[in-house]
């Protein structure tokens, strides 16, 4: 072999999320009936006008670079939807910018401020994803511990105990990929006082904005008071209508940390593809039927599988906010939740994400996704009530 990779690269930990799925599906390659409920991929195909609008696009050769912001139409819709829904207003031209997928939105945003030692605050449980990005870019990630005894509460306290001289940013999910929590009114503006009082950058994560249950209502960190000027708001079109394979997102922010972030764009992918963002278009102008469509299938079988969830004897799982995740607590043996996610998918053929891959705070829970069909849930939920008796 010749000289060695990376030290940076050999210290982050794959995705475990995808390392779950693939042996999920390396499984049913063999065989064996897997029921996979690692991934969060939409059991919904792209509606059909989504698909025509992209398909349309590449027949009539839209197959070239476009600008690297993004197309100018498309720029426009977003900044109408945030101008509709939050009461925003971004310059389409100087504060948006689409990307190939809401990981590519994240990267460049934290490229564009994370200095080599620079801290950047999770709420944890956190994605998997976002502490090996702010590692790759030499940053030190930090947990911030939430409870799953309290459901996983932000407040200024818990926040502010972690901030030092070396804090830059703050990352921010909601509703949130694992624990379904939707952030309260109250929450937000911890955080926001917390980003204001030590002059922080926050990036918030949106991409799960639409699905949410109970008459809440999605609202973004960058709409609060004094906010849009320190805040990266990352959002795409994978879970709102089911188009996880087309990568398409975006970002929007203040327009002179933007002009910043568009040099990493041009240089990492140029520009999304064109085609997906004629698809993207069609997404934006087509009304929120399908959406609502997906959401209430979502509820159906939140409120459903919560229930059996819940029966299973040491098994602890409150109702999902939002999104479309379980993040029970299980008691099974005294095993972490790395032995127990092999355990379920060894013996009982179901594939769960454990609940370390989000971090200490996700000790003790697993993280299983609701995005695939009701019978296929509770035929899961059957093995696990089995697996664990």
């Amino acid at each position: 072999m010749g000289k060695s990779c990376s030290s940076i690269v050999h210290a982050v930990q794959g995705s475990s999320t995808v390392a779950i799925s693939d042996r999920a599906r390396q499984l049913q390659q063999e065989g064996v009936n897997v029921i996979n409920l690692g991934s969060g991929d939409p059991d919904f195909v792209t509606p059909q006008y989504i698909r025509d609008a992209g398909i349309k696009a590449i027949q009539d050769g839209f197959t070239h670079y476009v600008d690297s912001k993004g197309i100018p139409q498309l720029r426009k819709a977003i900044a109408e939807k945030y101008h509709r829904e939050q009461g925003m207003s971004y310059d389409p031209n100087k504060e948006i910018i689409v990307t190939a997928s809401g990981k590519v939105a994240l990267y460049i945003s934290l490229s564009a401020i994370v200095d080599p030692g620079d801290e950047v605050l999770l709420l944890e449980p956190a994605w998997v994803s976002y502490r090996p990005i702010v590692q790759l870019l030499q940053g030190v990630p930090v947990g911030v511990t939430l409870h799953v005894a309290d459901n996983f509460l932000v407040t200024d306290e818990i926040i502010e105990k972690h901030v030092t001289k070396k804090t830059k940013a703050i990352i921010v999910n909601s509703p949130s990929n694992p624990t379904g929590r939707v952030l309260s009114e109250k929450e937000l503006a911890s955080i926001a006082n917390i980003a204001k009082k030590y002059d922080l950058w926050v990036l918030t994560d949106d991409i799960y904005e639409k699905i949410v249950y109970d008459g809440r209502i999605h609202k973004t960190l960058a709409a609060l008071p004094d906010m849009k000027e320190r805040t990266i708001v990352v959002n795409g079109m994978s879970k709102a209508y089911a188009m996880t394979g087309w990568r398409l997102g975006y970002l929007a922010g203040p327009a002179e940390l933007v002009r910043e972030i568009l040099k990493v764009q041009q240089h990492l992918v140029t520009c999304a593809a064109s085609f997906t963002q004629i698809a993207g278009l069609a997404a934006l102008a087509g009304g929120p039927q399908g959406i609502n469509n997906m959401v209430a299938e979502y509820d159906r079988r939140r409120q459903l599988i919560t229930t059996a969830l819940n029966e299973i004897p040491g098994v602890t799982c409150p109702l999902p906010e939002g999104a479309f995740y379980f993040f029970p607590r299980v008691d099974y043996k005294d095993m972490n939740s790395m032995d127990l996610a092999k355990y379920l998918l060894d013996s009982a053929h179901v594939a769960v994400t454990p609940g370390i891959a989000f971090g200490d705070a996700g000790e003790g829970c697993i993280r299983l996704t609701y995005a695939i069909s009701l019978e296929n849930l509770q035929e899961a939920v059957q093995r696990i009530a089995k697996a664990l008796k």
